[in-house]
C-alpha cells in the first residue's frame, strides 16, 4: 500500500509514539489528519513542539476518542487509520480501570466500527506486550497466551479483541502492532528509561525505582515508528497480529547502570513501595519473538542488542538534558 496516497488519520498524535510517527509520516510526504485529544487549552500535546514546517503540513482534529461521532467525522475522507489513542499508565488502572474500559475498549469500538462504516482501506490498532504478561516462553511470539495482570493490559486485551473480531466478521482490513517496551525522546516519566534520566539530569544520585529483577525488551521510538509504517504498507499484514520487538531483553537493575554509565555518573537505587505493582500483576519477564515482523514486514531493529539501546539511551538523554525539555518534567514526583 502506497501511503502517500489518500489521507492517514493517527490518533493518539499528540502522545509520545503518536508524535513521532506523526512527524515521520509528514517528512515522508504523507497526507496527515492528527487526532489530538480535545482540551480547553487549546494543546496539540507533543505536536505543539513539532517544526514549523511540519505543523503547516497537518490536518489537525481535537476530539475524543470515546465518542462515537467525533472519532467517525474524524475518519471521513481517510483511506488509513493508524490507531494509537489509548490510556497506558499501569499504575492509574489500579484506580480508575473503567477509564480504560472506555478509552481502551469503546475507543476502539469506535475506530473499528467507523472504519467498516466509512469503507476504511486499512486499520492498524495498537496493541502492547502487557497483555502477555509474564513470559511462559521466551522470545514470546504471537500466538504466546494472553494474561491480564492489569487492568491496563486487560483492557488492551479487549481492544485487540474487538479488533480482530471486526476482521473476522466483516472482513474488515485491521492489523494489529505489538511494540514491546518503546523509549525515547518525549516519554512521560512514569516509564523507568525518562525516570532514571529525568532523576539523575535533576542532580539525584540515590534514585527512587520499583523492581529492579523484571526484565524488558526496550524498543527505541524510531524502530517502533519504522514497524508502524511497515505494517501499514504491507499488504500480508491485514489479519495479522505483528510483534514488533528487539528480541533482547535486560533487567530494569542493569537498565539503571546502563544509563547511568551513559550519563557518566554512579548510582545507588532505593525501591519505593509505591512504584511497586502489586505481586501477581508485575510482569517478571518480557523478550520479543520478532521473526513474523521479519518474514511479514522485511522490518528488524536498527537499535538492536545491548549495543544498540546504548546508542538509543545516548539519543533519549540527549533529549532530556535539554534545558528546555527537562524542564517539562517533574523529576522529584512519582508519576502513576
Amino acid at each position: 500500500m502506497d501511503l502517500k496516497q489518500g489521507k492517514i488519520l493517527v490518533t493518539g498524535a499528540d502522545g509520545f509514539i503518536g508524535s513521532h510517527l506523526t512527524e515521520e509520516l509528514v517528512r515522508r510526504g504523507c497526507n496527515v489528519r492528527a487526532f489530538v485529544l480535545y482540551n480547553s487549552f487549546n494543546s496539540w500535546g507533543w505536536l505543539d513542539h513539532s517544526e514549523p514546517e511540519i505543523l503547516k503540513s497537518l490536518d489537525v482534529f481535537a476530539g475524543d476518542i470515546r465518542d462515537p461521532h467525533g472519532v467517525k467525522e474524524a475518519m471521513k475522507g481517510c483511506s488509513v487509520v493508524l490507531h494509537l489513542a489509548a490510556l497506558i499508565g499501569i499504575p492509574y488502572s489500579y484506580h480508575s480501570p473503567d477509564t480504560y474500559v472506555d478509552t481502551n475498549i469503546k475507543g476502539s469500538l469506535n475506530i473499528v466500527q467507523a472504519a467498516r462504516e466509512l469503507g476504511v482501506e486499512k486499520v492498524v490498532h495498537t496493541s502492547t506486550s502487557e497483555v502477555y504478561g509474564t513470559a511462559r516462553f521466551v522470545p514470546i511470539n504471537e500466538d504466546h497466551p494472553l494474561q491480564g495482570q492489569s487492568p491496563y493490559s486487560a483492557s488492551k486485551i479487549g481492544a485487540d479483541q474487538i479488533a480482530m473480531s471486526f476482521y473476522n466478521s466483516f472482513n474488515t482490513p485491521v492489523a494489529i502492532i505489538r511494540p514491546f517496551n518503546t523509549y525515547g525522546p518525549r516519554q512521560s516519566a512514569r516509564a523507568i528509561v525518562p525516570t532514571v534520566i529525568s532523576q539523575i539530569a535533576c542532580g539525584l544520585r540515590k534514585l527512587k525505582i520499583g523492581a529492579l529483577h523484571p526484565t524488558r525488551d526496550f524498543n527505541y521510538v524510531k524502530d517502533t515508528v519504522r514497524g508502524f509504517i511497515a505494517v501499514a504498507e504491507s499488504e500480508s499484514s491485514v489479519g495479522e497480529v505483528i510483534n514488533i520487538g528487539s528480541n533482547y531483553e535486560i533487567s530494569i537493575g542493569e537498565t539503571v547502570q546502563l544509563i547511568a554509565e551513559v550519563m557518566g555518573v554512579q548510582v545507588e537505587t532505593e525501591t519505593e513501595a509505591e512504584r511497586l505493582r502489586p505481586g501477581k500483576s508485575e510482569v517478571e519477564r518480557l523478550r520479543a519473538d520478532n521473526s513474523k515482523a521479519k518474514k511479514l514486514l522485511n522490518w528488524e531493529p536498527l537499535y538492536a542488542g545491548r549495543e544498540g539501546f546504548r546508542r538509543g539511551l545516548a539519543e533519549t538523554v540527549t533529549w532530556f538534558t535539554d534545558p528546555c525539555n527537562i524542564k517539562k518534567y517533574k523529576a522529584d514526583i512519582y508519576n502513576v
